[in-house]
């Protein structure tokens, strides 16, 4: 079964305005089938129907013209599902790190064996990414993301050798994407991989210092969550 990734803004969002086709949120809202664009200020901006959704305030040329390519990419691998879409976007020596489990691959020849085998086909149907927050510099750019999905097929990129569980999953993941001449020239990406094995059962979350799902529902709403929690269950 294909996927078709969910990406959308959070639940508290408020509608600010809507001009040329955006609208304007403060804060975040769910909406399925949207690409999601950029926080700049406080402020994430969608045309109608997902086509377009760049909010270009606050950025430099150069800054969205990698903000641009990264939108690009991201629609080539989740939305078009495109290996040779998804390799336009990146330099001719790219790398790939999934830094929890050293998953990708580093010159054009990995990169590309490994989204077109592991990562492209690797997500459930049920997929949704949540964007949390985004900063772009001078060559790079980093989201805060919520992933979340149900593990009904095998995920070899970030599960390598697990076969399906069928637990749902929600983790925060940190993208840093390093550019060249406007390009994408890296991607390190970064989760709690302690937080997911627990969420599919395989580590026991009741014996250990780990967190499940709540940690992600911390990272959207500090206050969603009790902090200390982990502490006062060792100290009782």
């Amino acid at each position: 079964m294909p996927c078709s990734v969910k990406v959308g803004i959070m639940n508290n969002a408020t509608l600010l305005g809507y001009s040329d086709g955006l609208y304007i949120y403060g804060g975040f809202r769910q909406k399925s089938n949207l690409y999601y664009g950029p926080i700049v200020g406080g402020q994430v901006l969608y045309t109608e129907g997902g086509s377009k959704t760049m909010n270009s305030y606050n950025l430099t040329p150069e800054q969205q013209v990698m903000a641009d390519m990264w939108e690009r990419h991201m629609a080539a691998e989740f939305e078009k599902k495109s290996i040779s879409e998804t390799m336009e976007t990146m330099t001719s020596d790219p790398f790939v790190n999934h830094v929890p489990v050293m998953t990708g691959g580093v010159g054009s020849s990995e990169v590309r064996h490994f989204y077109s085998t592991y990562f492209i086909p690797g997500h459930p149907p049920d997929t949704e990414i949540v964007p949390v927050a985004r900063t772009v510099g001078k060559d790079r750019l980093v989201d805060e993301l919520i992933h979340k999905f149900t593990h009904t097929i095998e995920m070899p990129w970030m599960l390598p050798g697990v076969m399906p569980t069928g637990k749902r999953v929600e983790v925060a993941v940190i993208v840093v994407v390093q550019f060249k001449d406007g390009k994408i020239a890296g991607e390190r990406i970064y989760w709690d991989q302690a937080s997911v094995l627990a969420q599919i059962g395989l580590i026991d979350a009741r014996e250990v210092p780990v967190a499940g799902i709540e940690a992600s529902r911390k990272v959207v709403d500090a206050a969603q969550e009790p902090s200390n929690r982990l502490i006062m269950r060792t100290s009782g």
